[in-house]
């Protein structure tokens, strides 16, 4: 054990033995000195005096992918749009949808909207109402052709299609309830699908299943794509209630097939 009281081996006098706190408390102190002068330095690095804005990296609010492929589809598909009206003889009659087709200003729509009606109206995307009459029927596809006394001042034919995938995204557009040119969206959930018709007269065949809101008065309107073109005309909704309302699958005649009833080669 060395002896307290030798002298170092120098020839100055002892000094007095420093605090073993003082060397981390200065380390300590020029540390914090540093740090206010390089935030000073980072914040405001003109040296302007005045303090720094603190800013966020958040993106500003914007249309999603999916909204602006929706509205796409609406704009190119509602000048040809139709809303159908008929009277029968001992009910109010019906509501439906149909899709100009052709320069003559030809509806394509579901037969089952205008069997059996008394009278037929219709109201173009412009206002124009007029009545209307069944000039073409394909019973077999619930496919009817209609054609108006007046037609709209412009008269833009929808954009026919071609086949769909399972997965594609589907627009049905159309009148449900009577609500006028209602867009829903959803995907192709199935092809070449049977039902069997609601009056028990046999069944429909070939038909696109999709999961987009249909209801009444969706029916005779357009199934579109994402170019807003028309791959079907929708035709019915499955509900294995007595209630005739939506509960996730519609179905729609491929534009293939119905397009033939228009006058037009099928495709």
């Amino acid at each position: 054990m060395p002896d307290e009281s030798a002298t170092p081996p120098t020839s100055e006098p002892r000094r007095r033995a420093r605090p073993q706190w003082m060397l981390p408390l200065a380390l300590g102190l020029v540390g914090a000195l540093v740090g206010i002068v390089g935030y000073v330095w980072i914040a405001d690095p003109n040296d302007s005096g005045e303090p720094a804005a603190t800013t966020a990296t958040s993106r500003p609010t914007a249309t999603t992918r999916a909204d602006a492929i929706s509205v796409g589809v609406y704009q190119k598909i509602q000048p040809s749009l139709v809303f159908i009206e008929t009277r029968t003889t001992g009910d109010d009659g019906a509501l439906g949808s149909g899709v100009i087709v052709n320069e003559q200003g030809q509806i394509l729509t579901a037969l089952h909207v205008v069997r059996n009606a008394t009278g037929i109206r219709v109201t173009f995307a412009d206002g124009t109402q007029s009545p209307a009459e069944v000039v073409s029927a394909d019973p077999d596809h619930d496919i009817a052709v209609l054609e108006s006394e007046t037609g709209p001042e412009i008269i833009v034919p929808a954009v026919l299609g071609g086949g769909v995938r399972v997965g594609d995204e589907a627009f049905p557009v159309g009148n449900p309830f009577g609500l006028v040119s209602s867009i829903t969206a959803g995907v192709v959930s199935g092809l070449n699908r049977s039902l069997t018709r609601q009056d028990g007269s046999g069944e429909l065949t070939g038909l696109i299943q999709f999961d987009a809101a249909v209801n009444p008065g969706s029916s005779g309107g357009p199934l579109l794509d994402r170019d807003g073109q028309v791959v079907g005309i929708v035709t019915a909704l499955a509900n294995p209630t007595d209630r005739n309302t939506f509960i996730g699958i519609g179905f729609a005649v491929p534009i293939a097939t119905a397009s033939g009833a228009a006058g037009g080669p099928e495709r």
